[in-house]
C-alpha cells in the first residue's frame, strides 16, 4: 500500500509557534519555530504561520505542494466543525474564522483542534494512551486544559467544552481566583499562592525555579505544590467515577517538570477519593510524547481531513 502523504501540523500558542512536517510514519521529518506576535493582530499572525509552514516544508526536502493538508492546535475555545476559534483571550481573537483564513493561504485542507485536544488525541493514538481505549488527558502548565476520547474518537460535545477539567469548580466558597481547578493548580495560580505566603520575598520566577524549591525542601513551595497535587487528584478522581475511564494521561510543562514526585501525589489522592473501588485499576500515566504533542495531534487530525476528501 501507498504510505500516507505528509501533512504539516501547527502547535499555536500565546507567544510562539511550532510547526512540523510529519510523514506517513507519524515521524515529525522538518520542523520550524517562531513568535506568534499576537499583539500585531490577525494578519501578523497569518503571516508569521506562512512563513512557519513555509519554513518546516523546506527543512523536510518536501515541497508544499506534497503537503495533504494542515492542522492547527491552538489555545482557546474552538468551533470545531466550523473551524472558527471562538475565543481564545491570550492571542485577544472573539470568533475567528482562522481555517478559512488559512485554507485561502495554503489551497489544502485546514483542520482546527483546541491545544490540548490535539495532545490528547496525539497521546491516544501514539503515547501514552495508546491501545487503551477511552481516556482523560490534563494538560497541566500556564492553566489547566483537558480533552476526552470517548468510543475511539475526540468528544467535543454540544457546546465544544467537554473535556474542560481546569473549569471544575473545585472549591465553591473561593473568592475571585480561588475557585477552579486552574485558579489553584496551574502554574500561575501556585506561584501566585506562594507569592501570597511570601509577602517579603519574590515567589520563584518560572515552573524550574519552584520544582527546584520543592526539591530542596523549601516552604512555601513543597506545601503549595502538594496541596495542587492532591486537588488534581481529587477532580480526577470525580471525572473518572463520572465516565468510569481505565486511563487518564497527565502532561503540561508543569507535570514535565515537576516529575515522578508530582504525580506520585496526584495519584495518592485519586485513590483516596475515587470510587468505587475497582476505578482505582485507571491508570494514571505521564505524558510519552512532551512539547511534541500539540503539534503530533494537530498533525493526525489534518491527514484524517485529507483523508475524508
Amino acid at each position: 500500500m501507498p504510505a500516507d502523504p505528509p501533512v504539516v501540523g501547527i502547535d499555536l500558542g500565546a507567544t510562539n509557534m511550532q510547526f512540523g512536517v510529519v510523514d506517513g510514519a507519524n515521524r515529525i521529518v522538518g520542523r520550524s519555530r517562531g513568535k506568534t506576535e499576537a499583539s500585531g493582530g490577525i494578519s501578523t499572525v497569518l503571516a508569521n504561520m506562512d512563513r512557519g509552514v513555509r519554513g518546516a516544508c523546506a527543512a523536510a526536502g518536501i515541497p508544499l505542494a506534497d503537503i495533504a493538508g494542515i492542522g492547527v492546535a491552538a489555545a482557546g475555545a474552538i468551533d470545531v466543525s466550523q473551524g472558527v476559534v471562538l475565543d481564545a483571550p491570550n492571542l485577544c481573537w472573539s470568533n475567528v474564522p482562522l481555517a478559512d483564513m488559512l485554507k485561502s493561504t495554503f489551497r489544502r485542507p485546514i483542520a482546527l483542534d483546541n491545544d490540548v485536544n490535539g495532545a490528547v488525541w496525539a497521546e491516544h493514538i501514539l503515547g501514552a494512551g495508546r491501545g487503551r481505549g477511552d481516556m482523560l488527558g490534563v494538560w497541566v502548565g500556564t492553566g489547566v486544559g483537558g480533552g476526552l476520547v470517548l468510543g475511539g474518537r475526540l468528544y467535543h460535545g454540544g457546546f465544544f467544552t467537554a473535556g474542560e477539567i481546569g473549569l471544575t469548580v473545585i472549591r465553591p466558597d473561593g473568592g475571585p481566583g480561588e475557585r477552579t481547578l486552574e485558579d489553584l493548580c496551574s502554574r500561575t495560580g501556585m506561584l501566585k499562592r506562594m507569592a501570597d505566603r511570601l509577602p517579603d520575598r519574590p515567589p520563584p520566577a518560572d515552573t524550574a525555579g519552584l520544582a527546584s524549591a520543592c526539591a530542596a525542601g523549601e516552604e512555601p513551595a513543597v506545601s503549595v505544590v502538594n496541596e495542587a497535587a492532591d486537588l488534581l487528584g481529587v477532580a480526577i478522581a470525580n471525572w473518572v467515577t463520572g465516565l468510569s475511564l481505565k486511563t487518564v494521561v497527565i502532561g503540561g510543562g508543569v507535570t514535565e517538570v515537576l516529575g515522578t514526585p508530582y504525580l506520585k501525589r496526584i495519584h495518592r489522592s485519586f485513590t483516596a477519593n475515587v470510587f468505587p473501588d475497582r476505578c482505582r485499576g485507571c491508570a494514571l500515566k505521564m505524558t510519552q510524547l512532551a512539547a511534541d504533542s500539540g503539534l503530533l495531534g494537530a498533525a493526525l487530525l489534518a491527514r484524517e481531513m485529507a483523508a475524508s476528501r
